[in-house]
């Protein structure tokens, strides 16, 4: 009886909820029909605009107010000269010209006129973010250098954020630096840390709601991988490329294979696994995040009854993504260090005796 009991309230619990849902959505349909099918809510256009640069900040919008940042647009066209405004004259929906140019798609300014050439060299959101956090990187470790010299953290306990950076500095010297560079890892620790870092804070800034996913930019990894190519080359001994153009006590015809291999695994695959991983795992949790919370707009646009149902489980994925979010920058910031550290370490491997000395004296 209670077996029955309970399929018989499910079955009723069920059947009022899909009616409730299915009335408010063809109520809701016949009273908006003759609305645009451009107004609704387009969850790939909305992710893919909020992952890729832009020339504004934008936070929230309440009816026709926006709360945005509008950012300076400077441009340069051999046929019309200097351009210099506020990206606030494109309208909020970019759908205004001025001064002869448009903005297409929200983050590509074109003119209006065939035949046009323009250089963009705008403060786009990723630009004064980068800026923004490179600033706040300096002085918080300019601050913390300056207490160093007076003393404190040497003779005293380190406070604030002397402590709490004190002992990332010394896992990376010891996990990344001395286990990867031998006798080396002095001359490397500034490139190190200051790479990981730097990403670690852009990639946190990213987290604000409306900043940008900096970290997730693919000219952004792209500059460091170029970056930690050139240190790489420059920390190459006449050893090195002896292995890699011509290897020892190899048969020619696997020589012919394998020197090709080589360097294209030097000028390609090295540069090319920090840059990918990691841009494609910044963007991808910054995916998940927006996902989710498209889900409210989505389930709201079939029934407000189904959006403010889900809204609370949405809200608790976002968070908890979040927190992972928080431990993937640590995590990939170690990872493009310490992927860094090792192909420097490979540059100048055999070329003397320190690393067998140094594997002992650091063990």
């Amino acid at each position: 009886m209670g077996s029955k009991f309970m399929k018989s309230l499910m079955v009723a619990v069920f059947s009022l909820f899909f009616g409730v849902f299915s009335q408010n959505t063809y109520a809701q349909e016949t009273h908006e029909e003759h609305k645009n099918a451009e107004e609704k809510f387009d969850p790939t256009t909305s992710i893919l605009n909020h992952v890729q640069d832009a020339y504004e900040f934008h936070f929230f919008s309440i009816g026709d107010f926006h709360a945005s940042i509008y950012l300076p647009v400077i441009l340069y066209s051999p046929q019309k000269g200097l351009s210099v405004f506020s990206s606030k004259r494109f309208g909020h929906n970019h759908d205004e010209s001025y001064d002869g140019y448009k903005l297409e798609g929200g983050n590509k300014i074109v003119p209006v006129d065939e035949g046009t050439t323009v250089y963009d060299f705008s403060l786009t959101r990723n630009v004064v973010q980068t800026i923004f956090a490179l600033a706040i990187f300096t002085i918080v470790m300019v601050k913390i250098g300056n207490k160093y010299k007076k003393g404190h953290g040497v003779v005293s306990a380190p406070s604030g954020a002397q402590g709490f950076l004190e002992p990332i500095i010394i896992f990376i010297r010891d996990n990344v630096g001395k286990a990867n560079l031998g006798s080396r890892w002095e001359r490397y620790m500034p490139y190190l840390l200051t790479v990981f870092f730097f990403i670690l804070i852009n990639a946190i800034f990213g987290m604000i709601p409306g900043a940008a996913n900096v970290a997730g930019n693919i000219a952004f990894t792209l500059i460091l991988g170029l970056i930690s190519l050139v240190v790489i080359l420059f920390s190459t001994t006449p050893h090195f490329w002896k292995h890699i153009i011509w290897p020892p006590d190899v048969p020619f015809l696997v020589k012919v294979i394998l020197v090709p291999v080589e360097l294209f695994g030097l000028f390609v695959i090295k540069p090319g696994a920090l840059i990918i991983r990691l841009f494609a795992n910044m963007v991808a949790g910054h995916i998940v995040i927006l996902a989710f919370i498209s889900l409210i707009f989505i389930f709201g646009e079939m029934s407000k009854v189904a959006g403010f149902g889900f809204s609370p489980f949405s809200i608790l994925f976002v968070v908890f993504d979040y927190f992972i979010e928080i431990l993937v920058a640590f995590i990939q910031a170690f990872i493009f260090t310490v992927l860094t550290a090792i192909f420097i370490g490979q540059g100048f491997e055999g070329s003397d005796h320190d690393v067998a000395k140094n594997d002992h004296a650091f063990l």
